[in-house]
């Protein structure tokens, strides 16, 4: 006949061994936690310092292609200018049947609040031409050519009860640009080859 024998109930010492062995698992776990979330810390620190400086980088990169395309835009800027300029000085200041005696570049004129700058202004005994110059003529060109007329008889008023007329000249036209400047009276004034053409058949007195 088999004998049945009941498990001995566990002792006190043998409890505690279990207890500290836990406790010195938890710690270790604990130990290797604090470890990891250092570790990632640490890494997210880097990361970041990574990132900043590849933001800089890029911002850096960005402001010296701001700064050479700026560059780029007035180099063709003052070229067209002068090209224009010099265009009218040697002859082509005639508009709507008017001719020009006095020619002017880059006047800019400050007056308490109000300041303008005319890229070319002709003058003669009865009216102004003022000419806005542009590499390439856009459509949003055109309100500041239409403003012209306004600040230049505040800003010149031994002019204010003079004709004046308006033009935008530029190396490049879309024809869009072009259609506009004509319904609001501005001459067209383009580079055709080697010449300067003005169409001023709408032009209007501002």
């Amino acid at each position: 006949m088999e004998t049945l024998t009941k498990n001995a109930a566990p002792s006190f010492e043998s409890v505690w061994a279990i207890l500290q062995e836990n406790a010195q698992q938890m710690k270790e776990n604990e130990r290797i936690l604090n470890e990891k979330f250092a570790e990632n810390v640490q890494q997210m620190k880097e990361n970041e310092r990574i990132l900043n400086e590849k933001f800089a980088e890029t911002d850096r990169r960005f402001r010296a292609m701001q700064k050479e395309m700026g560059s780029w835009a007035n180099n063709h800027g003052s070229f067209a200018e002068e090209y224009f300029f010099n265009s009218f000085k040697k002859g082509q200041r005639n508009f709507f049947g008017e001719e020009f005696d006095r020619i002017s570049k880059n006047e800019k004129v400050v007056l308490k609040n109000l300041e303008d700058e005319y890229d070319v202004v002709m003058y003669n005994g009865t009216s102004v031409a003022i000419i806005e110059v542009k590499f390439k003529a856009h459509k949003d060109h055109i309100a500041k050519v239409l403003k012209k007329a306004g600040t230049f008889r505040i800003l010149f008023p031994y002019y204010a009860d003079y004709k004046i007329y308006l033009g935008l000249a530029s190396m490049s036209f879309h024809p869009d640009v072009e259609e506009e400047c004509i319904h609001q009276g501005i001459a067209v004034i383009k580079q055709v080859g080697d010449t300067v053409v003005i169409n001023d058949m709408y032009l209007k007195v501002f």
